[in-house]
């Protein structure tokens, strides 16, 4: 997977392994080739699972789409800090 500094790499790492089909997970974004949403991804690590973990639990799932996943979430977050109440 390309480093973060690599933007325009990074870029096309997950074009190469995020897709997004109406027919598949109601369109939600997923890894390419699985029914595995990038959201599922993120919760189990957000839940305290390991990448490991994660790779044991979805055997179809590799290192780099998990990472992908990541950098997915990161491109699409607004650039903007969300307001949260204390």
């Amino acid at each position: 997977m390309p480093h973060a500094s690599d933007g325009r790499l990074l870029a096309m790492a997950v074009v190469s392994r995020i897709t997004a089909d109406p027919a598949i997970m109601a369109g939600a974004p997923a890894i390419r080739g699985t029914r595995i949403t990038v959201s599922a991804v993120l919760g189990q690590l957000a839940a305290g699972s390991t990448v490991e973990e994660l790779l044991a639990d979805y055997p179809s799932l590799t290192r780099d789409d998990v990472l992908a996943a990541l950098a997915f979430a990161a491109e699409t977050m607004p650039q903007e800090r969300p307001f949260i109440a204390a």
